[in-house]
């Protein structure tokens, strides 16, 4: 198989597999990890597109099965909010 290192993962912040890679290479062993180093996840899904395939490079470079693999951690607003929702106003005034 061709080296895929150059395959975008994270869509949102263009962050490939050979970064992935260096990142668990350079010490990440956790997904939180990965997205410290990478910004992976970070972008406006919320790694919602790209969780589920950082983690299983993970497994495989690391030999943990995908249970042992802790999900990420996020931060509200996971989505993005439109500040008239705070204000109680309509977004057309």
């Amino acid at each position: 198989m061709a080296n895929d290192d150059n395959l975008i993962i994270c869509r949102c912040e263009e962050v490939t597999k050979g970064e992935i890679l260096q990142a668990i290479r350079d010490g990440a062993l956790t997904i939180d990890g990965i997205k410290k180093r990478t910004r992976a996840g970070m972008g406006l899904c919320q790694g919602k597109t790209c969780q589920r395939l950082v983690a299983k490079i993970l497994s495989e470079a690391t030999g943990k099965s995908m249970e042992e693999i802790l999900p990420s951690t996020f931060r509200a607003p996971v989505r993005p909010v439109d500040l008239t929702a705070f204000l109680g106003g309509d977004s057309d005034e």
